[in-house]
């Protein structure tokens, strides 16, 4: 540059050089406005039947499927990583599957019994548990299905149900994904009435119609079962006041927690609902987020780990107090070095 040029630039930029900020690493970590630690994580755990055994899922590689008793291994891993909690989602056999999904209510049912497990072996870790019926429906869907429509009542004390047998067997917190009306009041007074004052809630107060979500549903054993689609109780994607009109009577009716889902291609959601409600906001970077991430650097177009790892910062920069991810036990892992 010329002398004049150089005269121009300094006094343009003087004082402003943002740059002098980002010269070495340790000032670079100083400044560094998010952070992220294994303590931001949660960890879902698929479950299946039987003893000893583990299933890999096609559609996301590296996640299993497991027994109750590999399970709770898998919860004891995230723990010692510095995990706070895990979140289990079962795949029933179809003979438990029906137009109701009554085997929600079933004491005995996976999900009670990995709580119980989980809590005898891992005492000190979170344990949340989502009420929703479609891993018990033979339909694939959130709720009851009459005549072609999810009934919403209904389905709702079906929900509470549920969500008794999970406190009972030892849940931390109830997260209903169905996104049925009404449910979260239902809940919170079921379980003040039967003495589970302490139980939280952590609604998924705004969950889309998202195309994300596939795995899972292969994960959980509905990808051939779902009829129709989930449009007339989900949020549209083009929606954005409609989540935070549904943020407003969560929090009327009792919820401690906000969730958005999927996560990555609703960022703008997590940070509304925190600056708007000033809540704690939890997101779910969903299976389809995962798989995408894991498949591109499986086939060497990204650096696998460095995108896994600002995934995960970007939702923490939005305003997320805790990330649902498939990636926690990797995530963990690096951050702890290994």
């Amino acid at each position: 540059m010329t002398d004049r040029t150089t005269e121009i630039v300094d006094a343009v930029t003087g004082s402003r050089r943002l740059r002098r900020n980002r010269r070495f690493d340790w000032i670079r970590r100083m400044v560094q406005e998010a952070t992220l630690s294994p303590a931001d994580l949660i960890l879902p755990i698929f479950l299946i039947e039987g003893t000893d055994n583990e299933e890999t899922i096609a559609a996301m590689p590296g996640v299993s499927r497991y027994t109750i008793d590999r399970a709770v291994k898998v919860a004891k891993q995230a723990f010692d990583l510095g995990i706070p909690a895990v979140a289990p989602f079962p795949n029933v056999s179809l003979e438990k599957r029906n137009r109701t999904g009554s085997e929600i209510t079933n004491p005995d049912n996976l999900i009670c019994q990995f709580v119980r497990a989980v809590k005898m072996s891992v005492p000190d870790i979170g344990v949340i548990t989502d009420a929703a019926l479609d891993p018990f429906t033979d339909h694939g869907h959130d709720g009851v299905l009459e005549n072609g429509i999810i009934v919403n009542d209904e389905s709702v004390a079906q929900i509470v149900l549920g969500a008794l047998r999970q406190a009972e067997a030892g849940a931390d917190i109830i997260a209903p994904s169905d996104m049925m009306d009404g449910r979260i009041g239902a809940i919170r007074q079921a379980l003040d009435d039967a003495g589970f004052q302490n139980v939280g809630i952590l609604s998924y107060t705004a969950k889309y119609a998202s195309a994300f979500y596939g795995p899972y549903r292969e994960a959980i054993g509905t990808d051939g079962l779902l009829q129709g689609d989930k449009k007339t109780y989900y949020i549209d994607p083009a929606n954005s006041e409609d989540a935070m009109r549904e943020a407003e009577l969560d929090i009327a009716e009792g919820a401690d927690m906000l969730m958005v889902k999927p996560g990555m291609p609703y960022l703008d959601i997590v940070r509304r609902m925190k600056v708007e409600f000033g809540m704690p906001v939890f997101a779910y970077q969903v299976s389809g987020e995962y798989t995408m991430i894991e498949t591109a650097a499986a086939n060497g177009y990204i650096d696998g780990d460095r995108v896994m790892m600002e995934s995960l910062l970007a939702f923490k920069r939005a305003g997320a107090d805790g990330i649902l991810t498939y990636h926690a036990l990797k995530a963990a892992q690096k951050m702890a070095g290994e």
